[in-house]
């Protein structure tokens, strides 16, 4: 849940989004670095007599920040590479959960044994209880299972949206027509909020996401009352 002034990332639940996090880590100290040199040579040429006017060419520094550059992008590339292809990768889900994006809600969709599916929208002002974030709480939440490999489907029914969690480390776009699928997995039991991050008419900005994970058992037993 992100705090008011709130200047950096969410706590990370999930693998992916802990790979994110450190990814985020990684390249700014990449920034940081080439910042600071680049700062260092401003202040040094501008103070000292370090260049020459009659120097036009020296192979051995083109050659350096010809490679050099090179090597830093794929330095910072390769950790990139592979959160993407690492999200992508769906193997052995336990369980699959379909989600669908409305004009300006969400259905989901539970199909592994019975056919389960919950609408979700989000709780008004007026309506709320004691504990309900504005803006954020809806009537019914995503629940899933903690700690296991889920395979999430998205797609719209109307316009493009974009189902997103941030604590989680999701951002799948809703477009009708189309299933996008990613991998998801809830390090822990909790309650995870996030919003449509794709405009997509005059109430985009109230069809928040709650997911609910719980523990294996908690969410077998909350899946077998929703089948009565």
């Amino acid at each position: 849940m992100a705090h008011p002034s709130q200047y950096t990332f969410q706590d990370a639940c999930s693998p992916t989004m802990e790979e994110l996090i450190h990814f985020h880590d990684h390249t700014l100290m990449v920034v940081i670095l080439i910042s600071t040199f680049v700062l260092y040579l401003l202040c040094a040429f501008s103070t000292t007599k370090l260049y020459s006017t009659s120097t036009f060419s020296h192979h051995s520094i083109e050659m350096v920040w010809t490679i050099l550059p090179a090597l830093i992008l794929i330095w910072t590339a390769l950790p990139s590479v592979h959160i993407l292809y690492t999200a992508d990768e769906v193997n052995n889900p336990s369980t699959t959960v379909k989600a669908i994006g409305h004009q300006w809600y969400w259905t989901y969709q539970y199909t592994d044994s019975n056919p389960t599916e919950i609408t979700s929208y989000m709780v008004p002002t007026e309506s709320m209880a004691g504990g309900h974030f504005r803006l954020l709480d809806v009537d019914h939440r995503m629940v899933l299972p903690s700690k296991t490999a889920i395979r999430l489907l998205v797609t719209a029914e109307d316009v493009i949206h974009s189902w997103t969690v941030q604590t989680l480390g999701v951002k799948l776009d809703a477009v009708p027509g189309r299933l996008n699928q990613t991998a998801l997995m809830a390090s822990n039991p909790g309650v995870f909020y996030g919003q449509c991050s794709e405009i997509c008419g005059a109430n985009h900005s109230f069809m928040p996401i709650v997911v609910e994970a719980l523990p294996t058992t908690h969410y077998e037993n909350w899946l077998a009352l929703q089948n009565e």
